[in-house]
């Protein structure tokens, strides 16, 4: 994420990350020695622990390495956050870049991973079944933003008066998360995430066999990359042969850095798609006039 940032996007990224995690670390201090989670109902995972993580049942924080490890998504959120802000100011129709032309998506794209920061911290944090609830429901943001900016960047607008469609789609997702967020525990949120993530998968695969991007494909090299190293630690974690309980060093928590580090490569490569104001659907012989 570090990627065509200027000194001004790192300060305040850097600045706010130092600010939320000195806010933490003076609450857990404020609360120590206190069961704040004590009249939550708590998740199954309180009483029979998934990672391998010790939990410290009655601290504020409950699994440190998985809670504060969160924090990565919300470096990349804030960067997504700080892009689409930059490219607002400095005039974005005349960037090149079809995400650098539509600011919102990539300040969404960065609520998004902050939500995800903020519900997997939070459960992490309390393993409370509320923090379950919001931690499921917002891994599914990004993903869904994902999918809203490929199908943006195909359909950029409609009809004569060429209307954006960018609005409808943001709708679609906000209102989408909020029903996978509602419906969590009547389904299931494997098939939910695999199918998304095949969504996803499907759309950027149309995307370089319709319009090859030799610039950015690395970016999708490195998203595959992390996201596979994240998946091995993961499972490592869960059979217990990452690290011991007290370890800083957890499978999980490194499953949040890399997942973390997916997504701002994701960031990169929407931002270094061409402008396709004119393009055509997929599976469009022609060239629209």
């Amino acid at each position: 994420m570090l990627h065509a940032a200027n000194r001004k996007t790192h300060l305040f990224v850097w600045s706010a990350i130092c600010a939320l995690a000195l806010a933490l670390a003076s609450t857990a201090l404020a609360f120590k020695g206190k069961n704040v989670w004590s009249e939550w109902p708590s998740s199954n995972e309180l009483r029979k622990p998934v990672y391998t993580e010790v939990v410290y049942a009655e601290q504020f924080i409950r699994t440190r390495a998985n809670t504060w490890s969160n924090f990565a998504y919300v470096v990349v959120g804030l960067y997504a956050i700080s892009y689409g802000v930059t490219d607002w100011r400095r005039a974005s129709s005349n960037l090149s870049g079809y995400v650098c032309q539509t600011p919102m998506m990539s300040f969404s794209y960065g609520l998004a991973c902050c939500y995800l920061g903020f519900g997997s911290g939070l459960f992490h944090a309390s393993l409370t079944r509320l923090g379950q609830q919001i931690d499921v429901a917002a891994m599914y943001a990004p993903l869904l933003m994902m999918i809203a900016i490929q199908l943006e960047s195909w359909f950029p607008r409609l009809g004569k008066k060429r209307v954006p469609t960018w609005p409808a789609l943001l709708t679609v997702v906000i209102v989408l998360s909020g029903l996978l967020f509602y419906y969590k525990w009547s389904m299931s949120s494997s098939q939910v995430l695999v199918t998304l993530i095949a969504i996803v998968l499907g759309l950027t695969l149309v995307d370089l066999i319709t319009a090859p991007r030799q610039k950015a494909v690395r970016w999708l090299v490195g998203n595959l990359a992390t996201l596979t190293l994240a998946v091995v630690c993961r499972q490592l974690d869960v059979a217990g042969r990452f690290s011991i309980p007290q370890s800083l060093f957890q499978g999980h928590a490194f499953w949040h850095l890399l997942t973390a580090a997916s997504l701002g490569c994701m960031v990169l490569y929407y931002r270094a798609q061409p402008v396709v104001s004119n393009k055509p659907p997929p599976n469009t012989l022609s060239q629209a006039p």
